[in-house]
């Protein structure tokens, strides 16, 4: 990667991240209809799911925005993100269903890719050169 790209992977990991920061301070706002729309999908333990998914997107966005070992973070975000498009956007007789099902598609895919071709060179880890981080060597080799 150059710094071009890697400036591309960190606006890319940003807007990505956003999707989930605001979905995760936005359920504080209505716990309890949260969790009622859990449990009316029949996943068990709404309270505990409500919980886990604010926990997913709120700390897994910030982790993709300051790039804290992406590429296990994508992979999780992305299970999450295809879980809930199979859980709760699967009534395609309801088009509002269908594209938010077919959104949680692509935000899979975009994780994927993270996960795939890595974070950039701007990423928290480098300062604790951490494996998911390029190295400078890496770096130089590829510019």
């Amino acid at each position: 990667m150059n710094k071009q790209t890697d400036t591309i992977a960190l606006v890319g990991r940003i807007f990505i991240a956003v999707l989930f920061l605001l979905s995760g301070l936005g359920k504080p706002a209505a716990p309890a209809a949260t969790q009622a729309y859990i449990s009316a999908m029949g996943l068990p333990m709404p309270v505990l799911a409500y919980f886990g998914s604010m926990a997913v997107e709120l700390i897994g966005s910030v982790l993709l925005i300051v790039g804290f070992r992406v590429r296990a973070v994508s992979v999780g975000m992305a299970v999450f993100t295809l879980l809930t498009a199979l859980f709760f956007h699967r009534n395609f007789a309801n088009q509002n269903q269908m594209i938010h099902f077919f959104k949680n598609i692509a935000i899979t895919g975009g994780l994927f890719q993270i996960a795939a071709f890595g974070a950039g060179r701007f990423v928290i880890d480098r300062l604790f050169d951490r494996t998911d981080a390029p190295s400078d060597a890496a770096h130089r080799a590829a510019q």
